[in-house]
């Protein structure tokens, strides 16, 4: 495929009426480009959009980009839009880049790529392996930011080209829209040309390129009777007439490219531009555009004629060995009718044998549309065979069907699936939606009718979850579907019904398949498909008997298969969320894990495997909930899925880190997961993760207003999905509530929450804490209520045994109790909590015990208290709780002392996070592996721990507490 502008034939010559336009470029240039004594500074692209109707001379100007470019060393990438191309997806982006990936050798452009290339290798048109699973958009799209990237890097400063961009196909013009401000911070300059008066094919994406730039696009104007003037005697001599230019620039209305191509033919005349010759004149200029055009195009005979529909057809640059087979001439026909062709300057001269070009767009459009219908639509599909017989591909075969009519022909339906099939390789679903919606019309055989329509709906589940719930339906309707093929359409129905928040109805569909499925592996795996769905519906009817089948139906297997392990993965989530022992919650989880649970597996969903890595949080063993996430994430990001996966996982990354007390970091993570979630189609569920665990990390860092503005933004507070979600939003928002001040309305979402729970007889207050949220909601109120709130909170800690949320219940209970009996209380918490990994809450309970300790009058045990809780809260990032500790030690006549530890005695960073997790109970390959450290280089940090703290491993946690860090 050809990859460069189309040259004007007046390359060499001046441009009229454009300096404004060139200095414009100029000057961009100039910013791109601008050294500082021989050393390159700052180097600042942009985006540079010129704007005219057809034939206005943009082309011409992006060609002197191109020569002004080069001349200042800039590498040039170069594409344009097709009018006939527009629904080839990323058919701009291959133009782009496939001239320097084709640069390199296979084994070279594997390695440039690295993990990219099975990602972006159907997008960019190189060979993908057959197993390649689909990526979605945002995988691709955040891969073609990292190639372009280190191409502009590799070659800077870049100049990109862009002509006929609202020809451009929409995946092309969505990357484009993403990246464009990037140009601002790298080395990279793109100029664009467009009409404005033809509608792009992603018009959002168009607009958000051209317009919303800091520089706004430049308006072509049409040229002056003067500019006409001196263009038309340049071809025709200085003694041409006034009148006589006058009437050409009437006539050509100022168009550069009408009044070029005029003067041209003038000249060939022999006129001279005489008052005389104008008659001459009008019928030359009548053949340059329009019926004059077309009649001259006839005139150049019949086989010249089909020749050049053909080349329309097959769009431009086309192949002259395919345009001949499309039009049935023979090669020295082909080549004769190439000739006569382009000295009627209808096609371009030959440019190193890219192809057939016409001189202009226009002319192109005027072509075919002079292809009368019935033979057009001949031609396509004489188009559509050839290109698939030449090799060309299924999508190249599939643009040209689309024009054809419906005929029930097997052969169409196969190339158009085969197409749906490449499009959502490439990150294309709604190419592929088109493709299959046009293989269904066809229509197919009746027995493949059932896997297109679940083809169909795996196109259009990232962009129209409703149709994919219609066309999953439609499917399950049809007869004797295949027992495998059902079992996948039921486990995608279910999944669609779940991400539109219609748990209920995904877990009807999945019953019914377990009713249906006969063969014992598929019914297995339906029964885990309807133990999913029904244990994240808000509205489960008898929680407590599916507990039950669940706990019975685990216990007999042994966790052979993917399915069983399913099962035992969500027995081990169940006995979590219900408070039984963690023993038991971690048996069954490990169980599940032994042979591996995917997040990637397309058939099978990711809910099961992140319930699992999130029990060990909830179980007071982070490190193994982030060793967990790591790796599902990374297999996220190898197979491109950077979408609703991807943000799901960062936030709940993040909600560990928020959990280890480590609120910078989570602060970090979760934003990211937000981000993703914001940019994706359909993420609702991702976001409503994504702000509650955000919302809460602010919290814990003091910033109650940033909580609320992010609430208020998200209607967070308003949100009652049918779905569970962790952290639950009601619990959130009445711990904002509590936050701003307002124990009184946080005690109804509270008291919603926990009759909701203790329905489904989920006791666990480490998965949610409303107990012990409410129990400081009533207290203002009903301190004897709060008082048996905080202690059935620590007996149900006590029953599970996470000791971190143990530490929290006792924390509260000593706030809602006061007086001197809180003393104990608090001291119980702290040393419960030192021997966990919840920092902040550690943080918490010292400051608390501190300020109790000042008010009782044992000012020297609350200074130790209130100066550890300060150590811990500012190590933590809780802005708020250190205040909190500098002003009770104030309160208490105690001045805040600088953090205590010289340079001797420091901790290292790496010394510091490999005791803290080998203190949680890490063995030393999982912190080994998190460290980027040999197990050697692990156990040698923990040797310099165990010295300059003076103690050995059970010793650990107590003497973190007063451990140095890091210096500086």
């Amino acid at each position: 495929m050809a990859t460069g502008l189309r040259q004007p034939h007046t390359e060499s010559r001046p441009l009229l009426e454009r300096g404004d336009e060139l200095r414009a470029i100029d000057a961009a240039l100039d910013r791109l480009c601008a050294p500082d004594d021989g050393v390159p500074r700052g180097r600042r692209g942009g985006v540079l959009a010129f704007t005219g109707s057809g034939g206005l001379g943009k082309t011409t100007l992006l060609a002197r980009a191109r020569v002004r470019a080069a001349a200042r060393g800039c590498a040039v990438l170069s594409g344009r839009g097709g009018e006939n191309e527009q629904e080839l997806p990323f058919r701009v982006v291959r133009q782009l880049l496939q001239p320097s990936l084709a640069a390199l050798d296979g084994p070279a452009r594997r390695s440039f790529l690295g993990s990219w290339y099975d990602i972006l290798a159907t997008a960019l048109g190189l060979e993908a392996s057959g197993t390649t699973p689909a990526p979605d958009p945002a995988g691709v799209r955040d891969g073609l930011d990292w190639v372009m990237t280190q191409l502009v890097m590799r070659r800077a400063p870049v100049v990109v080209l862009l002509d006929d961009l609202h020809w451009a196909d929409a995946e092309s013009l969505g990357w484009l829209a993403s990246f464009a401000p990037r140009t601002e911070t790298l080395p990279l300059l793109i100029v664009a040309a467009y009409r404005p008066e033809a509608q792009a094919s992603g018009a959002e994406a168009f607009h958000a390129l051209v317009d919303g730039q800091a520089e706004r696009p430049h308006e072509l104007a049409p040229l002056t009777e003067a500019a006409v003037a001196r263009i038309v005697r340049d071809q025709v001599g200085e003694d041409a007439e006034d009148r006589f230019c006058a009437e050409c620039w009437a006539v050509t209305g100022g168009s550069p490219f009408e009044t070029v191509e005029l003067a041209l033919r003038l000249g060939q005349a022999g006129l001279r531009g005489t008052g005389e010759e104008l008659a001459a004149m009008r019928d030359i200029a009548s053949a340059v555009k329009g019926p004059g055009l077309l009649r001259r195009l006839r005139r150049l005979g019949s086989t010249t004629v089909r020749f050049a529909w053909a080349a329309a057809v097959l769009g431009t640059p086309a192949p002259p060995e395919l345009a001949a087979a499309v039009a049935v001439i023979g090669s020295e026909d082909a080549a004769a009718a190439t000739e006569r062709l382009r000295a009627a300057r209808i096609l371009a001269a030959d440019h190193g044998g890219r192809g057939l070009e016409f001189v202009h767009p226009l002319i192109t459009t005027a072509v075919y549309r002079d292809i009368p219908a019935g033979l057009r639509t001949g031609l396509h599909n004489a188009a559509a065979e050839i290109v698939g017989a030449a090799g060309l591909g299924a999508t190249a075969a599939a643009r040209h069907l689309l024009e054809v009519p419906r005929e029930g022909r097997a052969g169409a339906v196969a190339c158009l699936r085969e197409a749906g099939r490449e499009y959502l390789r490439a990150g294309a679903p709604e190419a592929a939606r088109r493709v299959l919606v046009r293989a269904l019309q066809e229509p197919p055989p009746p027995r493949e009718r059932a896997a297109i329509l679940h083809e169909l709906a795996m196109s259009t589940f990232l962009i129209d979850p409703a149709a994919t719930v219609q066309h999953l339906r439609e499917a399950l309707a049809e007869p004797d579907v295949d027992p495998d093929l059902r079992a996948s359409i039921v486990f995608r129905l279910a999944q669609a019904l779940a991400h539109t928040d219609q748990v209920a109805e995904a877990a009807a569909v999945a019953e019914e398949g377990v009713r249906r499925a006969a063969n014992p592996r598929v019914r297995l795996r339906m029964q885990a498909d309807h133990f999913v769905w029904s244990a994240f519906r808000t509205d489960e009817p008898d929680p407590r008997a599916r507990s039950r089948r669940l706990a019975k139906l685990a216990a007999k297997l042994p966790g052979r298969g993917l399915e069983e392990r399913y099962i035992l993965g969500l027995r081990a989530w169940d006995a979590m969320v219900r408070g039984e022992p963690r023993d038991t919650a971690f048996g069954l989880a490990e169980e599940a894990l032994r042979g591996g649970l995917s997040w990637t597996d397309e058939n099978r969903g990711f809910e099961v495997p992140v319930s699992v890595a999130m029990l060990f949080m909830y179980a007071d063993q982070p490190g193994r909930s982030e060793e967990l996430f790591s790796q599902g994430i990374a297999e996220c990001e190898r197979k491109g899925w950077r979408g609703s996966h991807l943000a799901l996982g960062r936030a709940l990354f993040g909600y560990i880190r928020y959990r280890r007390g480590c609120l910078t970091d989570a602060e970090h993570m979760v934003r990211e997961g937000l981000r993703i979630a914001d940019r994706v189609d359909g993420a609702l569920p991702a976001q409503w993760f994504a702000v509650g665990i955000l919302a809460q990390t602010l919290l814990a860092r003091g910033r109650t207003a940033d909580a609320r503005r992010l609430v208020d933004q998200y209607h967070y507070s308003e949100v009652v999905p049918n779905a569970i979600i962790y952290p639950d939003p009601r619990t959130v928002h009445a711990e904002l509530l509590l936050a701003e001040g307002r124990p009184e309305a946080a005690v109804r979402p509270l008291t919603e929450v926990g009759a909701l729970l203790e329905e489904r007889a989920w006791h666990n207050p480490a998965w949610c804490p409303w107990r012990i949220r409410l129990a400081s909601a009533v207290a203002p109120a009903d301190r004897d209520r709060a008082v048996r709130l905080a202690r059935e909170s620590v007996a149900l800690a006590r029953d599970f045994g996470a000791i971190s949320v143990v530490g929290q219940a006792l924390r509260v209970e000593a706030e809602v109790t006061g007086g001197p009996a809180a003393l104990d209380l608090y001291a119980e918490a702290v040393e419960a909590l030192e021997q966990s990994p919840a920092a902040y809450e550690l943080a918490r309970a010292l400051v608390g015990h501190g300020a109790a300790l000042s008010r009782s009058g044992r000012l020297q045990e609350a200074a130790d208290r209130l100066y550890q809780g300060l150590e811990h809260a500012v190590h933590c990032g809780a802005e708020r709780l250190a205040a909190r500790a500098r002003a009770e030690l104030s309160a208490a006549g105690l001045r805040p002392l600088p953090l205590r530890y010289g340079q001797s005695d420091t901790l290292t960073a790496r010394e510091r996070t490999a005791a803290e997790l080998t203190a949680q109970g890490d063995p030393v390959p999982v912190v080994a592996k998190e460290l980027r450290l040999t197990e050697q280089g692990v156990r040698q940090a923990l040797s310099s721990v165990y010295r300059k703290l003076g103690t050995d491993r059970a010793g650990l946690p107590r003497a973190l507490r007063d451990a140095p860090p890091e210096h500086g």
